[in-house]
This record gives C-alpha cells, structure tokens and sequence, in this order.
C-alpha cells in the first residue's frame, strides 16, 4: 500500500481497519476520499476489496447524519442466496444434471433478457412506503424482472455441502429497479450540494419585472417562488456533471427519507427476485427427479446497503453484514465455490465481511491476459451454459478465495462449503 495515501486516512484521526496487506492504489484513493469526508465516521476495507467508482468495493463505512446513493451503489441489495436440499448429490443419474440445467434455463430469464409474461410480486412489496419514483419503477418493471438472473458476475449454481446434499446458491440484485432508484437519487445528491444561489440570481434577472411586481404587492409571492424553484432545479440538474461524486443525502431531509424508503424497497425485491429463482430452480429439479424436494436451509445476506445501527449508518459497498451468530454466504469462483460462514460481529469491520473474492483483473485485463483452452479446462467438469464470452469470470480473474478467508478469521467462521457441479452464467 502506497505510504502516502495511508498517510491521507491516518490524518483522519477516524478509526479504519484494513484486512488485507494489499490495496491496489485507485481503490486506497478512493478510501482516503471517503474517509476525508466530514459525516464519515469510521471505515473498514475487506479483503476482497478493489476500485469502485466512489467508494471502493469491498468498504464499509459508517455515517453521521448522511447516507451516501453511492455508498451503496446502482445494484441496491445485490447478494447471495441459499439452498440446501434434501437431496444427495451423488443419487443423481446420468445426464439428470444436464436436464436440471436446461430445465432451469426455460424458467429463468439471463443476462438482459426478463419474462414475456408478468409474475406475481409479493403483495409486501408493493405495499411498502416509497416515492412515486420507486412506484412507477416497480410497477413498469417489476413483474416482469422478478425471477431474472442478470449479467456480469451473477450466476446460478447448483453444488454440493459438506454432507453431500444438494444446494442452490444465487448471486443477483434489484435488476433494473434499483439501477432506476440508485441513478435517480444520485442524481438528486447532486444537486442538494451544488451551490444554487447563482441560479436565483439568475431567475430574477431574468424576471425583473415580475419580481418587483411581487415586493409590491401586486403578483402572488407564491407563484413566483415556485416558477424559481422549477427554474433553479432544471439549471442545476442540467449542469451536475457527475452524478457519481461522494454527495450525501441529510437523513432527516425529504429526499434522503426519500432514498431509505426506495432503497429499502429494492432491498426487499432483490431478495424475492433470488427466491423466485430459487423456487423455479426446485420446480426444475423436481421436474427432471420426479420428487419433489425439501429445503433443509435457507441463507441469504446481500452486500450492498445501509442500516441504521445505534444512530449511524454502516454503508456497505461489496461488503457482507456479519453480526454475532448470523450466517452468511460467501462466493468465491465457479470452481471453489461458496462459504456458508457464521459472522463474529467484530466492531473494527462494523460487523462486516468480504462478499467473496474480489476481482484481481478487470474484465477487459481477464479477456486480455487470460487463456480460453486453461479456462475451458478448469471448468470441464461443470455443467454450464458458458461460452467464450464468459473468460472475464475465470476463476484466475479473481483473489485466491482461501487467502480471502484466512485474512478475515476474525471476521467470519466458515460452517460448510458448497462446491459447484452446475453453473448458470447471466
């Protein structure tokens, strides 16, 4: 790690903790950015961590007063998912598993694709308090996005437990709801901390008539003030030139109780969204078995949020809340699958963890300096929908998953492990 971006953050005189003796010098910037800023209060880097675009991925950082839209990110609620069934793995016959595979596919929408028809969304979602924003967000793209896998580093995969039984392990998000709130309150942070006043002054400018006609009393004050404020909001809304900048939302403000209503709701359809897929992947199983599976355990923890803990907010970006006790999954690569973990609530993490093992190359440097015929080999034993296209999620793209355990000991104690034989890429 660079001394003298370290420096930055030590000048700070805030406690951080970072659990990894490396840190690529964007994402240490990015850090030493955020912790600069006055409502930031305390912040911890995973092991996994690596450049974001504000906060680096992999951070958590704790607020007084504010959230931060970019803490948390454009996939609100993004996280893993699962399911362990009361199936054993080695009772599947042959070419069952490929069945299950394609009987998944029919159900399950990938990458940009979404259902033709609508689904069901839980009545407790649509019932949530939320902005008229979020409303008509969710009611445009809602029933038709739940149960759809997406793109990227998301996937389905089908492995198995330490015991031998089947498991279901789903990595997804909000879909395009939380990319829509994400941008639109992003968008509103922005212009909350640009400097207005020029704009005023700009606005009665232009109406010197009107605004003398309204000190004299002869114009309603009323309509005047609210044409300014129309104006001043299109003149700055116009002129923020990056809606991604670090800029707070006040909790106690409309805007930001705003966010937390719409970001806690899309926090709620990223979990039905994995649930559904969850429940569609069983109905293939139990096509392609002819039985009809139990479910013997279900985990989920996202990783990109904030909550409310005793007055402050712990925004975690690419990071997993780890309380005392709670059980959590975390991902590693399409060959060393995922750790089901037990978090140890430790305050230097803010109770946090990794969200599993953190890219080492970007997607272009993987598809640049990575092997296909290495890849293909390494995965030869999955059945999977992969294609070349799918190199940038090699498993050599990202950090070594056991070294990414070791260093959060302290964090997190690993309970099983579920290690894949079928992998659905978006």
């Amino acid at each position: 790690m660079r001394p003298d971006i370290l420096a930055r953050v030590n000048a700070t005189n805030k406690p951080f903790k970072i659990y990894t003796d490396y840190v690529e010098d964007k994402a240490l910037e990015q850090f030493a950015e955020c912790m600069e800023l006055p409502s930031v209060v305390q912040g911890a880097l995973m092991p996994d961590t690596h450049a974001g675009y504000v906060a680096p991925i992999g951070s958590v950082l704790k607020t007084e007063g504010t959230i931060f839209p970019s803490f948390v990110g454009y996939d609100i609620g993004c996280g893993m998912s699962e399911c362990m069934l009361d199936i054993k793995a080695d009772s599947l016959k042959s070419g069952q598993l490929e069945a299950i595979k394609d009987a998944t596919l029919k159900r399950i929408p990938i990458g940009f694709k979404r259902h033709n028809k609508k689904q069901p969304v839980p009545r407790a979602i649509t019932d949530m308090s939320m902005s008229g924003f979020a409303k008509d967000v969710l009611r445009d793209q809602g029933a038709t996005q739940i149960g759809t896998l997406g793109g990227g580093n998301h996937f389905l995969e089908i492995g198995t437990t330490n015991d031998g039984n089947l498991s279901i392990v789903v990595h997804s998000g909000s879909r395009g709801i939380g990319h829509k709130i994400a941008t639109h309150h992003m968008k509103a942070a922005a212009i909350q901390n640009t400097d207005e006043a020029r704009y005023v002054n700009e606005f009665q400018e232009k109406n010197k008539d009107w605004y003398k006609a309204c000190h004299e009393g002869r114009s309603s004050q009323g309509k005047f003030k609210e044409a300014q404020e129309e104006f001043v909001y299109r003149r700055v809304r116009a002129r923020v030139d990056n809606i991604e900048d670090g800029y707070p939302l006040d909790v106690n403000s409309i805007e930001g109780k705003a966010y937390i209503d719409d970001m806690n709701m899309a926090l709620d359809f990223a979990l039905a969204n994995r649930e559904a897929m969850i429940n569609n992947t069983i109905k293939a199983i139990s096509e392609v078995l002819n039985t009809k599976p139990e479910k013997l355990r279900f985990t989920n923890k996202n990783h990109n949020h904030a909550e409310l803990i005793d007055g402050y907010w712990i925004h975690r970006k690419g990071a997993t809340q780890a309380a005392e006790g709670m059980i959590g999954v975390i991902p590693g690569n399409m060959v060393d699958g995922s750790f089901i973990v037990r978090g140890h609530g430790n305050p230097d993490s803010m109770a946090s963890s990794s969200h599993g093992a953190g890219r080492v190359l970007s997607r272009r440097q993987a598809k640049e300096q990575l092997d296909l015929e290495e890849f293909d080999e390494c995965t030869k034993h999955l059945v999977a929908n992969h294609s070349d296209s799918n190199l940038d999620e090699a498993p050599k793209a990202y950090k070594d998953i056991f070294e990414v355990m070791e260093n959060q000991k302290d964090l997190v104690t690993v309970v099983d492990r579920v290690v894949p034989i079928l992998n659905i890429k978006g």
